[in-house]
């Protein structure tokens, strides 16, 4: 028995009976020869963490545009903080960890520059419109290379949980579930953090029936959170937090659409970054053939629309090679 075995052998014995055990998974699309060492979501986590989308994922917004302080979160930090969120619930549930982690890591790979400013925009200009999940499932199933073939080839459950992570769907496992609830409780936190940090609300600006609940400091916050939804999910067939606290940590979601997420401070830069995302788009459609070779690689070999093919250049774009690319394409250069 090699090392993976023992580890299967060990999600079997210890693992919640609710758990996903990566033996029993739904498979890949491509079936591939096992690794002596690492489990099926193990090599999937590892897949993620590699690939070029994650990497990318530092340069880009996740609420405020270009931030110049350097605590400020972006899409990565966001993504490692709903991984720690989502493996301390599925550790405390004795769910399957790597699974959850694996999710975690991938289930953003998709969004835009500019934050939901990009995605709303690529949702406007492309004819088949862009949701962030599922553009991240095709950066795993098809945008990335590895060894030489487009695609991850990732696990059914990692792929079912990386589609499935926003509010409203339903992820198939209970670790889907776990990253949908701890991408809420992330970004719900560390917004406010943020925007305490840039001046945009003052802490006593929250109504008191908030933090009478949930917390009066970002980790008490947190950690009243993560307990509830422990608490409440404990040998339950759904992930979930309790009515009371669902409520105020929805009641604070909402106070931040309200005073953060459309705060014209925030957001004062909004209308150039939506120009750039226009006329980048609006350059290609005119000028499809300039596009890099990857991509009019996938135009000749597959059945995708133009309009497809130019959102996938665009969403995996950071924010500075979007204004990099803008520059190139609209700003004239001295004559040398």
């Amino acid at each position: 028995m090699n090392i993976r075995e023992k580890y299967e052998q060990f999600e079997i014995d210890h693992l919640s009976e609710k758990a996903s055990k990566s033996k029993f998974s739904k498979g890949r699309q491509v079936e591939e020869i096992k690794c002596e060492i690492r489990t099926e979501y193990q090599r999937d986590r590892d897949r993620i963490l590699h690939s070029k989308a994650f990497r990318r994922l530092k340069h880009k917004t996740q609420v405020f545009l270009s931030p110049e302080g350097d605590h400020y979160r972006t899409r990565l930090t966001h993504t490692l903080e709903v991984s720690q969120i989502s493996r301390t619930i599925a550790r405390s549930l004795n769910l399957n960890e790597d699974l959850t982690e694996a999710i975690a890591l991938g289930h953003d790979l998709g969004h835009t520059p500019f934050g939901h400013t990009g995605e709303r925009i690529l949702n406007k200009l492309c004819e088949t419109g862009f949701r962030h999940n599922e553009q991240s499932l095709r950066v795993v199933e098809f945008l990335e290379i590895r060894n030489g073939k487009q695609g991850l080839n990732l696990t059914f459950e990692v792929r079912d949980g990386i589609r499935n992570h926003p509010l409203g769907y339903t992820p198939a496992t209970l670790e889907g579930q776990i990253v949908s609830l701890s991408d809420r409780i992330a970004y719900i936190n560390h917004d406010i953090d943020d925007a305490v940090r840039a001046g945009i609300i003052e802490t006593n600006q929250i109504p008191e029936k908030f933090l009478m609940h949930l917390g009066y400091t970002h980790g008490q916050r947190i950690n009243k959170m993560i307990v509830d939804v422990i608490k409440n999910s404990m040998d339950k067939e759904k992930i979930t937090m309790s009515d009371e606290t669902d409520y105020y940590t929805s009641g604070l979601r909402d106070f931040l659409f309200e005073h953060v997420y459309y705060n014209k401070i925030a957001k004062s830069e909004e209308d150039k970054t939506v120009f750039i995302v226009e006329r980048i788009f609006e350059y290609y459609n005119n000028n499809f053939e300039s596009l890099p070779e990857f991509y009019l690689k996938i135009f000749d070999d597959y059945n995708f629309s133009k309009s497809e093919i130019i959102k996938d250049y665009i969403a995996g774009m950071t924010d500075r090679y979007a204004m990099k690319v803008f520059e190139e394409l609209y700003i004239p250069k001295p004559w040398r």
